[in-house]
């Protein structure tokens, strides 16, 4: 497949520019839509941090999701497309609409721009975000076939924007996408390998919590899984021909609370981890904690609750075989680590 060209959107991201890695390794030639040229640099040096280069087999084109312009040119003799980029905010937004609109709106410019440049097939990265809130009764095994429920009550902005983005482009497709065909990725919680300092917010928890900067963990748990078996996934639901108009469901094992989280730093990573906190916060510390933080605010309606994904259908039809938990965990931290983004404090 060395001949076949990639397009992938947002490779400044952090599973953007995993995938960039394994597409590379593969032998793919990749164009990345970055919102700036300017933001080449660093792709190229995340590329870097992991020995790989690139050279002139990776290309970048200039394209927002919130504007139709460029995405042409972006798509302009690509084979395939994964669509990455999405907005993920450190907080809640003003008002969920600055969430939802990009995200609807940028994933149909993308799929109207592929069917136009004759793509074959465009992986989307979706979200368990779109599969498993809304809910009351969080005690069934969430598959492929869970939608979440956007009018349920204590649905964030977020995850709103990625049901109705996922929503809307299955809806574009048997509409209007004519040869058009569509694969989606469902990621729990990603962590893994960073590869600058620009760190998306499941991987904050991790150096939080190497940091000591959350004195009390809040009852929270979710599924977790390594941003290269998402990149691995999204390249297996790219060529195999069994993942046309499929969803895949990404996650390592059953869920872990930030405690058992906590438990593995402390665990695995030496004099590193030795002052990882494992002091569990009572809920009512956490929901008067929350009136000051709207960060904090949007997690008070999963305290407590366990939701359990399966990929038991990625592994049967597309062969994917994911690390443990444990090893994302640990992966996450050494890199954080190895490129000084921890604090140097001793351990006690």
């Amino acid at each position: 497949m060395s001949d076949a060209k990639v397009l992938v959107t947002g490779g400044s991201g952090f599973v953007g520019a995993h995938c960039i890695l394994q597409l590379l390794d593969a032998g793919y030639g990749v164009r990345t839509t970055v919102r700036s040229l300017a933001r080449e640099a660093d792709v190229r040096g995340m590329l870097a941090t992991a020995d790989a280069s690139a050279g002139d087999r990776l290309e970048f084109a200039a394209a927002d999701l919130t504007s139709d312009d460029g995405w042409a040119q972006a798509v302009a003799g690509c084979d395939f497309v994964l669509h990455v980029a999405s907005p993920f905010p450190a907080g809640a937004p003003k008002h969920e609409d600055e969430l939802i609109i990009p995200a609807r709106d940028g994933v149909l410019r993308v799929l109207r721009a592929s069917r136009d440049a004759g793509v074959k097939r465009v992986v989307m990265t979706s979200s368990f975000a779109a599969i498993g809130y809304g809910f009351e009764d969080t005690s069934r095994q969430f598959t492929e076939d869970s939608w979440t429920d956007t009018d349920g009550e204590h649905v964030s902005a977020y995850v709103k924007s990625k049901t109705i983005a996922e929503r809307a482009a299955w809806d574009f497709v048997g509409r209007e996408g004519g040869e058009l065909e569509l694969a989606v990725v469902n990621p729990v919680v990603v962590l893994g390998p960073v590869l600058g300092p620009d760190l998306s917010a499941s991987i904050l928890l991790v150096q939080r919590l190497m940091d000591r900067a959350m004195p009390a963990l809040p009852r929270l748990a979710f599924g977790l899984v390594d941003v290269r078996d998402v990149a691995d996934l999204h390249l297996r639901a790219m060529t195999d021909p069994a993942a046309k108009g499929e969803r895949f469901l990404a996650a390592a094992g059953d869920p872990m609370t930030i405690a058992e989280i906590a438990q593995v730093l402390r665990a695995r990573m030496g004099a590193a981890g030795a002052r990882v906190p494992t002091r569990v916060m009572p809920d009512l510390l956490v929901r008067l904690a929350a009136r000051r933080d709207a960060a904090l605010k949007q997690f008070v309606p999963e305290l407590g609750k366990v939701k359990k994904a399966t990929s038991e259908k990625a592994k049967r039809v597309l062969g994917w075989q994911p690390r443990s938990n444990e090893d994302c965990i640990v992966g996450t931290a050494e890199s954080l680590l190895g490129l000084g983004l921890l604090k140097q404090a001793p351990a006690y």
